[in-house]
């Protein structure tokens, strides 16, 4: 369901997977529940896969704006005061490291996605399909994002460190604190951009599941049609 467009690539993926789902869609029949639970899970497969893909390559945060990890909200007094005094070069490029931490964090995270989607029940197939316009993405949220934490914590620890993020934040931190009587500030780098990469991740996922249903265009396959007509 999510992550579907309509492009040509995508289109024959969706195709192959749902033609082996049932042959009464075809034919002009309704689909089963139980048709309607394996449709969603061919097309949350993919979809996730590329909500993946699309935060996972270079620049996937970093130059989307829409994900785009940002200097941490306890450090904005910090980084005004850096800008103001000629940092603001160092400052974007510490904002670079953080979103190229999360890209390579969220390589991980399409195997914890198709767990939850395989253990989809007809019942949760059916709410996701009766639900409001997020709903499946409120069913990965809630099966996945305590999995997706554990797994990407060291991760990004591991990514923040292969793009040297002390190189930038030490020196930063280093002027600032200096300044009088600020209060100075060491956010935990490796819990916020992991927050930020899986809150980037589900956004994605949501803007694709709204597409889905909301863009007739969008429903690239006849189990689609049928399963988001009904």
């Amino acid at each position: 369901m999510l992550g579907i467009t309509v492009c040509n690539a995508q289109n024959n993926t969706i195709q192959n997977a749902v033609n082996t789902v049932t042959g009464a869609v075809t034919n002009g029949g309704t689909p089963s529940n139980d048709d309607i639970a394996k449709g969603l899970k061919e097309a949350l497969k993919v979809g996730t896969n590329n909500s993946t893909a699309s935060a996972s390559k270079v620049d996937g945060f970093y130059k989307n704006p829409e994900i785009k990890i940002p200097y941490p909200p306890e450090a904005k007094e910090m980084e005004q005061y850096l800008r103001d005094a000629g940092m603001g070069a160092q400052c974007d490029k510490f904002v670079e490291t953080l979103n190229h931490g999360a890209e390579g964090a969220a390589k991980s995270a399409a195997p914890i996605f198709v767990k939850a989607i395989t253990n989809l029940t007809i019942t949760d197939g059916m709410k996701i399909l009766k639900g409001p316009n997020d709903a499946a993405t409120q069913y990965l949220k809630q099966n996945t994002s305590a999995q997706l934490k554990t797994a990407f914590l060291p991760i990004v620890k591991t990514a923040l460190d292969q793009v040297e993020i002390t190189k930038y934040w030490t020196p930063l931190t280093t002027v600032y604190d200096k300044v009088p009587f600020v209060t100075k500030v060491n956010p935990d780098l490796n819990s916020y951009v992991t927050g930020k990469a899986i809150d980037g991740l589900f956004k994605l996922i949501a803007d694709e599941e709204l597409k889905i249903r909301t863009n007739p265009a969008a429903r690239i396959s006849d189990i689609l049609k049928e399963v988001f007509g009904l």
